[in-house]
């Protein structure tokens, strides 16, 4: 058990919050987004909930703010891999590493598993998959028909994904690809 006070010389706030997001991340992806309480969590971080509380929220708003930092991470994987990339090749490349990070990640399955079909309106509405579908096409400005259909495209995918991930490439190549070179070029 941690022995004096973890928040001595530094701005309070901050250091609780990002000691209770780390704590938080930690206890979903062990246990689970339904099985995480703020109960367990002010015990893990030593704490009281009222502490907990008063630095990151409630449940809800503890939630958005790991999977936002956890997408982010994702995110920021997809953006090394598509450095440079254009057109097609970005895409299925966005697409694919994105699948592969977000199905090794054990918050993206919490997150997954929190949403009872696809088309959950706080996935799909999400400000973060919204511009992640855009960065991915490389759109300049925002186009949010052309980010919806990718979100419902790479959903279908993440959700169903085929079994041969040799396959699951070159569909995301044929189907994917084509199109938004096409309408990205025009």
């Amino acid at each position: 058990m941690a022995t004096g006070d973890w928040l001595v010389g530094r701005d309070r706030h901050s250091a609780a919050a990002e000691r209770i997001y780390a704590a938080a991340a930690e206890l979903m992806s062990r246990e689970g987004y339904d099985a995480f309480s703020i109960d367990a969590l002010a015990a893990t971080v030593h704490c009281s909930p009222a502490t907990i509380y008063r630095h990151a929220g409630g449940k809800t708003a503890i939630r958005e703010v790991v999977m936002s930092r956890q997408a982010e991470r994702i995110l920021d994987s997809v953006r090394e891999a598509i450095s440079g990339l254009t057109g097609s090749d970005r895409i299925v490349t966005a697409t694919t590493v994105a699948l592969q990070r977000m199905r090794a990640d054990p918050l993206a399955q919490i997150m997954r598993s929190m949403a009872s079909h696809p088309g959950d309106d706080w996935l799909i509405d999400s400000p973060i998959v919204a511009r992640f579908a855009t960065e991915m096409v490389g759109l300049a400005t925002p186009d949010p028909l052309a980010a919806q259909w990718l979100i419902r495209a790479f959903l279908a995918l993440w959700y169903w994904p085929l079994k041969d991930p040799e396959a699951e490439t070159e569909m995301v190549r044929r189907f994917l690809g084509p199109p938004y070179r096409t309408a990205v070029q025009s």
